[in-house]
């Protein structure tokens, strides 16, 4: 211990006062620190601007490390110190931060602000859903039509303008069906008279709880409307996510990989980053998750084993996402399709074969990349 404890404010004046200390010091002076969301950013940059060896270590490692006393406890004092004994037993084994550059990080920052307005998006729909069942029970279920550009839906917009079954089936079926192509026309949608039967007699066949009133009305229009607005800004997320990713050399390779898309891949390089910072490709499927770690003592090997979960969450439900886009589509000349397939016929698991196939797209994401990287650096 070379300082007591003192309180370092996330300013340019402390932080140049700390860089000042650490370089001071004899001898050769690293820096460990734990990820911390994004709390760490700022003083590893600043640090590691000024020429000082940072590392990031994931705190899994530390809350793994050293715990050799029954006591349950946690302090600051205690956990630098953790940190600082971790960080002088793999002294030669640690690896140096280097920040992302600023497309990347962007990228994925929006990559993180879509899944939490996802999240939110998901409650909504639930939401809408919900106030529909006593106003205009399973009219969501009639329309298949996939979503728009600017992140609308049909069944939505239908539901603002036919917000309770009276307001079908007050109406005449001729009188109804005008009104339907008249909407779907000024809404840019297909017409179908069969349709247009199949939700008359549905709001025919219907008995709810809400009243057709404009206090019902406008609890389903404010749902509307908060619905929309949010997709919007999901579509404009998507879009500018695509943008910044085309900046990027490994772009239109992931974007020829089969199942991802304008959304999928966008969302992949953003969790992955730079492929370059994994030095083999266990190390990539080990960062999202899907690795299934061998559990052996003395005779016993364990046969099933399930994956760690110790990566990215959100890196594993995009590869979730790619591996069911490659199962619906099912191009017969992947390599990964072949493999999903092949596991699918021997009576694997659902979830053993989706995971498996992510496992083997990963592989060959990175040594498509790797590839690409090493002939850029050759021709350079």
């Amino acid at each position: 211990v070379v300082a007591s404890p003192y309180e370092v404010n996330h300013n340019t004046e402390d932080l140049k006062k700390l860089a000042n200390a650490i370089l001071k010091l004899p001898g050769e002076t690293k820096v460990i620190m734990e990820y911390t969301g994004k709390y760490h950013q700022s003083i590893a940059n600043f640090l590691q601007s000024k020429g000082i060896f940072v590392s990031l270590l994931h705190p899994k490692l530390i809350h793994d490390y050293g715990n050799r006393s029954i006591r349950r406890f946690k302090t600051d004092k205690k956990d630098a110190i953790k940190i600082a004994n971790y960080g002088i037993d793999s002294w030669l084994t640690l690896r140096k931060y280097v920040p992302e550059d600023n497309i990347r990080q962007s990228l994925k920052n929006f990559n993180r602000q879509y899944h939490q307005y996802m999240k939110i998006k998901t409650s909504l729909k639930a939401n809408l859903i919900s106030l529909l069942d006593v106003s205009f029970p399973n009219i969501n279920r009639l329309f298949t039509s996939s979503v728009r550009n600017d992140g609308r839906q049909k069944w939505i917009d239908f539901a603002n303008e036919f917000w309770h079954y009276k307001c079908v089936s007050k109406l005449t079926k001729i009188n109804f069906r005008k009104k339907y192509k008249d909407w779907c026309k000024t809404h840019g949608y297909n017409f179908s008279s069969s349709k247009s039967d199949e939700i008359y007699f549905l709001a025919c066949q219907q008995t709810t709880v809400l009243p057709k009133n404009e206090s019902t009305k406008k609890l389903i229009k404010i749902a509307i409307s908060q619905l929309n607005s949010i997709s919007k800004s999901l579509s404009d997320i998507s879009k500018d996510m695509l943008n910044l990713s085309s900046l990027l050399p490994e772009h239109n390779i992931v974007m020829d990989m089969g199942g991802v898309g304008n959304i999928l891949g966008p969302q992949l390089i953003a969790e992955i980053g730079d492929v370059r910072r994994f030095y083999r490709k266990q190390c990539l499927v080990a960062f999202a998750g899907i690795d299934a770690p061998p559990f052996q003592s003395g005779d016993f090997v364990s046969k099933n084993r399930k994956i760690s979960k110790r990566g990215s969450p959100i890196l594993r439900k995009t590869l979730y996402q790619i591996m069911s886009c490659i199962l619906k589509s099912s191009p017969e000349d992947s390599p990964v399709y072949q493999f999903l397939d092949k596991k699918r016929s021997e009576g694997k698991h659902y979830y053993v074969y989706m995971m498996a196939s992510a496992n083997k797209f990963l592989r060959i994401y990175y040594a498509k990349l790797t590839q690409y990287f090493k002939s850029l650096d050759d021709a350079s």
